[in-house]
């Protein structure tokens, strides 16, 4: 999400134009247009309980599914459940995901459709000591790189930022870290990790460590979406679009009030009454709000062809993939 942190057993298979205003919107239907069984709907969130699923806390706290005629559960992975496992498992019709995540799956078979893109920008970092020699990319060889591990957002952002820069990872040191960027980096263990801007790089700051980021400047890599399973889509009924009408409310929502999605959050985060926890949450919702861009759920088609191709040259597809296949704006209706 974000920054959702992946657990390593991830690594099998591991939001532009026009907003959502209302639960009336063209191409969602009327509750009662919607059979009662076909509006129900479970959406995973890839993650246990975090201030990084607050568009889908404050959708479901405000009544938005409901209002567009939904009964969405919000289901949350456990710490070692696979990305996809769910899905295909029939126990989840939709999922928080990366768009790079989405289209690796797919490559493998997993039947997820990108729906909806909920991050414009990607929201991989690298993230070096302030004073740090390491002022771009091209100053990476001779390096030592943190990652959790080859595998997720995280690992593909590397790839993207040493391919555009004319480099491979030969040219660095990479370094399986697990999850420990901030301890690795500080201790000086790794001269640079690989992180998430609204993740990450908040808690360098609220832990009072004096870090730079360096962005992935156009990588051929889409953030975090929503996903559907394909057998969904073959016979939808407007429930997909509804959810994506009303997680968007969702979404500018908590553009609008960072601080309010953070007391709504609270209701799921354990800990969040915390104030310094609610310090920190507070800075990771406002540091996601750029990463949400116009927030209507479009998806770029010729960025996802771009991805594929990358991809592919990366060895991270286990198959061709027709793009096509794998995302469609169908169900963004209209305003």
């Amino acid at each position: 999400m974000s920054s959702t942190r992946r657990a390593a057993t991830a690594v099998v298979l591991a939001t532009s134009a026009v907003v959502l205003a209302s639960c009336g919107d063209a191409g969602v239907q009327p509750a009662e247009e919607m059979d009662a069984a076909a509006t129900e709907r479970v959406i995973g969130l890839t993650y246990t309980p975090d201030v990084q699923f607050a568009p889908f806390y404050v959708a479901e706290a405000k009544g938005y599914y409901e209002d567009a005629g939904v009964d969405v559960t919000l289901r949350h992975h456990g710490a070692s459940e696979s990305l996809f496992g769910a899905l295909e498992a029939g126990e989840e019709d939709l999922v928080v995901a990366g768009g790079d995540e989405m289209l690796q799956a797919r490559s493998a078979d997993v039947p997820v459709v990108n729906v909806a893109t909920l991050y414009e920008e990607y929201p991989v970092v690298l993230i070096v000591p302030a004073d740090s020699d390491i002022t771009s990319p091209a100053d990476l060889p001779g390096h030592t790189v943190g990652i959790p591990g080859p595998f997720g957002e995280t690992y593909f952002g590397l790839l993207a930022l040493l391919d555009g820069a004319g480099l491979t990872e030969e040219d660095v040191d990479v370094e399986h870290i697990g999850f420990t960027q901030q301890a690795a980096l500080s201790a000086g263990h790794v001269d640079a990790v690989m992180g998430y801007a609204n993740n990450d790089a908040v808690q360098f700051a609220q832990a009072g460590l004096d870090v730079r980021t360096i962005p992935l400047e156009g990588a051929p890599l889409v953030g975090i979406g929503i996903g559907a399973h394909a057998d969904l889509l073959a016979d939808d009924d407007g429930a997909t679009s509804a959810v994506v009408a009303a997680t968007l409310r969702g979404v500018r929502d908590v553009i609008e009030d960072p601080a309010g999605a953070v007391e709504i959050a609270a209701e799921h985060v354990p800990g969040l009454t915390d104030p310094a926890a609610h310090e920190a949450a507070l800075a990771t919702v406002e540091a996601t709000v750029p990463l949400y861009g116009s927030a209507d759920g479009a998806s770029d088609l010729a960025r996802w062809e771009e991805m594929a191709a990358f991809m592919a040259d990366q060895g991270l597809l286990e198959g061709t993939v027709e793009v096509g296949s794998a995302v469609t704006n169908d169900h963004l209706g209209a305003g």
